[in-house]
């Protein structure tokens, strides 16, 4: 059965079998050695191709047809490491496999599969695209598992809030979840008030699509409990203390931590790591009405903690605090939350280098580790003792919005982290779930962050 989101679309890559035109893979100084098939050399040299990073050059054969084509590297210990990308927009359609690829620690593959990522859910189709040999020598499997998670986190968010509310969220969920016949329970509406979840339906209330909490278990009875929780803001005003115009334009992104642990889950589930999983998505969107949320109101919590709203924009933290709660309740071994949570975070690093906050220093050393070796970028940040004083609120327990607007990343964390169990190894990330410019492996839009960086440190932790 191929992994879920390659049902929904073609795959990039070709069958082993079958012809195919190579692509010689190459460096400046390949060319000056002449390391290189001796025809598509001289072509190079009659052409001036000096083998550029991310340049192409195609090489005829006979008869009018392609012999092959020239990729350049660039100084290939420099080059971007998923330069490979490339290819999968610039190539023409066919069959075609890597004669030569010296680019270290990267797979060209997994670089092809994530740059011929396309989003056209809207507009006509783009005439098919080259289709890549995955190497006798990689891990198929896994490569193609790593594309499909990418793809489904990307496609989640790419589309827009009119087809991407609470409702369409939750039909996307039960899909993932009957896929790999996961089961899956949802509270929504009035029963979050029952069963004990009131920030998420306070945040939630004022849509149109009731806000509902999202549970999926798959796995192992007995086995480690590895819980993901996302939060899904289908989209987000900024409630009664509403966005600027220009601040809600990416705001159907809000939900972009939910289709992250989406992704990362696709991957376990694909690949029966032996874990006890569960995925928890409290699903809202944060909307104007008369029964909205106030400025001003004093919410209670699962955990039981009050939390004083100081500002409606700051609705992310609420809906997974409770959901964080009801995460510990069941006393997993790991617990992993993914959100878009903060501007500051954005100001600190920028768009493609998430912060992650942990207390657990080997979790923390995992995280690091694997980050460098599948250039998943990440970056701890502390979670800074002093500044939970800001954190405290005058008539409750906690404020969800500290005044001051400094170290907001670190403030949403240390807040996250009061509905934690002290025992549980935790790690929150706080992503942006989107490229503003296009990369070698990834066109502007919707992205994944830190699943493969963090499939990487389970599927270790937990070997099949």
């Amino acid at each position: 059965m191929p992994p879920f989101e390659l049902t929904e679309r073609s795959s990039p890559f070709a069958p082993v079998s079958g012809d195919s035109l190579p692509v010689w893979a190459v460096s400046g100084k390949d060319l000056e050695r002449e390391q290189i098939d001796r025809t598509a050399l001289n072509w190079a040299n009659a052409a001036g191709f000096t083998g550029t990073e991310g340049s192409l050059l195609l090489v005829p054969g006979t008869g009018g047809k392609l012999a092959g084509a020239l990729f350049g590297l660039g100084d290939a210990a420099d080059c971007h490491p998923f330069i490979g990308g490339k290819l999968a927009r610039s190539l023409p359609e066919g069959n075609w496999h890597v004669e030569k690829f010296e680019l270290p620690g990267a797979d060209m593959a997994l670089a092809f599969g994530m740059g011929a990522y396309r989003f056209e859910r809207y507009k006509k189709p783009a005439p098919a695209g080259p289709k890549l040999v995955i190497p006798a020598d990689a891990d198929a499997a896994a490569i193609t598992r790593t594309v499909a998670g990418v793809a489904l986190a990307r496609d989640l968010i790419n589309t827009p809030a009119n087809d991407m509310g609470p409702d369409a969220l939750e039909n996307a969920f039960r899909e993932l979840a009957g896929h790999y016949q996961a089961e899956i329970k949802v509270i929504s509406g009035d029963e979050l008030l029952d069963e004990g979840f009131p920030m998420i339906h306070a945040v939630g209330r004022a849509a149109a699509e009731a806000p509902r909490l999202l549970d999926m278990r798959w796995g192992k009875k007995g086995a480690a409990k590895v819980t993901l929780v996302g939060k899904g803001v289908c989209f987000d005003t900024g409630g009664l203390d509403i966005k600027p115009a220009s601040s809600m334009l990416l705001m159907k992104k809000d939900m972009g931590g939910a289709a992250n642990v989406m992704g990362l889950a696709m991957m376990i589930m694909d690949a029966g790591l032996p874990v006890d999983l569960r995925v928890l998505v409290p699903a809202v969107e944060n909307s104007i009405s008369a029964s909205a949320f106030r400025p001003g109101d004093v919410l209670e919590s699962r955990k039981g903690l009050t939390v004083q709203i100081d500002n409606t924009d700051a609705e992310g933290r609420l809906v997974l605090a409770d959901a964080l709660s009801y995460a510990c309740e069941d006393q997993p071994e790991l617990v992993i939350d993914m959100a878009t949570l903060t501007g500051a975070a954005r100001v600190a690093l920028g768009p493609d280098l998430p912060p992650f906050y942990t207390d657990d220093e080997m979790l923390a050393d995992e995280i690091s580790q694997a980050s460098r070796a599948v250039f998943d970028p990440l970056w701890r940040m502390p979670l800074h003792k002093p500044y939970e004083a800001d954190v405290k609120a005058r008539i409750a327990d906690l404020t969800n919005a500290p005044a001051g607007g400094m170290a907001g990343s670190i403030t949403a964390a240390l807040f996250l982290k009061r509905f934690v169990e002290p025992e549980v190894s935790w790690a929150h990330f706080d992503i942006f779930a989107w490229s503003p410019k296009e990369k070698p492996h990834a066109p502007v839009g919707g992205e994944a962050q830190a699943i493969r960086a963090l499939y990487d440190v389970i599927s270790r932790r937990f070997p099949g």
